[in-house]
């Protein structure tokens, strides 16, 4: 891999990084923030009927689930961040072969070729301490 190429890697994932930072901020507020019954300390007091709340309910678990998904990826940025400082960015983790630019264009953070990728996935365990859920 070239430097300019590694450069723009990097730059791609600094980027997604930021902004997923963002993200997670923006998510986190939200999920953790009471609203409607929960605002006023009780559902049994609440204004709003038992939709209300549970309207409520679900609307904080996608939050939640979102901001652990995001906080994953981030994870996922930064451990591709280290290999690029520790040389070993575009090398499969598992095998050592050389990662297919196409992918690492799709997916920049990934450590794993699609062999492997789907090897991990197929066994239906996490995928590394680096973590990479949703690779194909």
């Amino acid at each position: 891999m070239t430097t300019a190429e590694l450069n723009r890697y990097r730059d791609t994932l600094l980027t997604l990084g930021r902004r997923l930072r963002g993200e997670d901020e923006q998510v986190s507020d939200e999920a953790l923030r009471p609203s409607g019954a929960s605002a006023e300390g009780s559902s049994i007091n609440a204004t709003g009927d038992a939709g209300d709340v549970s309207v409520d309910s679900s609307t904080q678990d996608v939050s939640l689930g979102l901001m652990a998904n995001e906080r994953q990826l981030l994870a996922q940025v930064t451990a591709a961040l280290q290999r690029i400082e520790q040389g070993a960015y575009g090398k499969c983790i598992a095998c050592g072969r050389e990662i297919a630019k196409a992918r690492l264009d799709a997916l920049p953070y990934t450590p794993y070729c699609v062999d492997d990728a789907r090897a991990v996935q197929d066994r239906g365990g996490p995928l590394s301490t680096e973590g990479t859920a949703g690779v194909a």
